[in-house]
């Protein structure tokens, strides 16, 4: 069946085999991210301890994660520009190379107890960061509408999984050396690696007949600036900011506050950080899809706001283990739900030609934050007590709610 023009309706598109591939997409995107997400969950738990073995402080914990953000904010949206000239595919793939050497030096640095060679590594595997955002984009190409936030919960789902499953890896491999789970974090990218190059099919413009007339750079730059400064982008990139400015705060200072109050050593804080994936596993993988028909993304948004807020407050003010549980508890149920939804609306306000930019400006605001915030977090925590990063994200959530009260009154 055609139109009128001669091209093919939107039915018969979806009926097409490409178009009956869409499901394949969207699961090879969830492997792709699942075990690109287990090195990251078999590395982050362990990141404190590993500088304060090489005498580094909680300062410069978040100096590291920050020089891995700092490059990732400026790589981001050059990857996603480069995902939407030349597909998704090659960028996923430059993405996990560049994960899988930087996990090599990793693993190099911490069996010769070299900070600056730790600080390199980070440094490199932020500027190779660009796999998220590509992903997403892939799963932007093949979905739509309510699909699309499905498809987005599914990534979320992967990074969730990784993050259960990675502090668990952590904890078999730790035993062999500080060196094994950073090799097996590279080991993991680089079948990842693999399985992509092999099974993961390429995505962009798979659904028009043919790809759209190229513009000059300066014109597309000009056209992407022109949907940033659209009001509803903006608030998603503030969004975007906010919520991953309070994420910092776990990443930084969850693993020493655990230790300073409760003794907590790094399998301990390694499990903790699984239930943390735990949690946004459950709310990608299987309720947000509910949650957002059931609710509506504006009030989910509110909601996920609300349960982040609650749960730094509650680990600030945690004196047992119960109750520092319950606090991540929430703000895992928060995250979980706040980010498939921004970056579901992020490719819905871009269009099919600027997904992948878009998701890359997006996932850069998230790098910002990434950047900012564990410096902040390291400061807080090293001149004002355990509390004060943890204090400092409340506070922080409170600004994230009231922009998502402001989007809900809009919509």
């Amino acid at each position: 069946m055609t139109t009128l023009a001669g091209q093919a309706s939107p039915a018969t598109l979806r009926s097409s085999p490409s178009a009956a591939d869409d499901r394949r997409v969207v699961f090879f995107v969830f492997v792709t991210v699942f075990l690109d997400m287990i090195g990251f969950g078999i590395v982050i738990p362990l990141l404190p301890f590993y500088v304060q073995a090489m005498g580094g402080s909680a300062q410069t914990v978040g100096l590291i994660l920050g020089s891995f953000s700092l490059t990732q904010l400026i790589a981001t949206p050059i990857l996603g520009r480069l995902s939407d000239r030349y597909g998704r595919r090659p960028v996923i793939l430059l993405s996990l190379a560049g994960n899988s050497l930087a996990m090599l030096v990793f693993a190099l640095a911490t069996d010769l107890t070299l900070l600056p060679l730790l600080f390199a590594s980070r440094i490199f595997a932020g500027a190779t960061a660009g796999n998220l955002s590509a992903c997403q984009a892939a799963v932007a190409d093949v979905t739509e509408g309510a699909e699309r936030a499905r498809g987005m919960g599914r990534v979320g789902a992967g990074v969730g999984l990784g993050m259960v499953l990675g502090p668990v890896v952590a904890s078999l491999l730790i035993p062999l050396g500080a060196w094994a789970p950073p090799l097996g974090a590279a080991l993991l990218a680089f079948g990842d690696l693999v399985g992509v190059f092999f099974l993961m099919p390429e995505t962009h413009r798979r659904r028009g007949a043919s790809p759209a007339p190229s513009k000059p750079a300066g014109a597309a730059a000009s056209d992407l600036w022109s949907v940033i400064r659209e009001r509803r982008v903006l608030v998603v990139l503030v969004l975007y900011f906010l919520a991953f400015l309070c994420l910092t705060n776990i990443q930084t200072a969850l693993a020493l506050l655990a230790h300073e109050r409760l003794g907590w050593g790094a399998v301990t804080v390694g499990r903790v950080f699984g239930l943390f994936g735990l949690v946004s596993l459950v709310v990608q993988g299987g309720l947000i899809g509910r949650m957002a028909r059931g609710l509506g993304r504006a009030n989910v948004l509110v909601l996920g706001a609300a349960c982040a807020m609650g749960g730094l407050a509650t680990i600030a003010a945690a004196g047992g283990a119960a109750t520092l549980l319950a606090g991540v508890v929430a703000f895992a149920f928060g995250v979980g739900s706040t980010l498939p939804l921004l970056a579901s609306l992020a490719s819905d306000y871009a269009g099919s030609e600027r997904q992948g930019a878009l998701l890359g400006i997006a996932q850069s605001a998230g790098g910002l934050a990434r950047t900012v915030g564990p410096v902040w977090a390291g400061l807080l925590f090293a001149r004002f007590g355990a509390a004060a990063p943890f204090w400092g994200g409340t506070l922080t959530a409170a600004i994230w709610l009231a922009f998502c009260l402001g989007l809900r009154r809009g919509r």
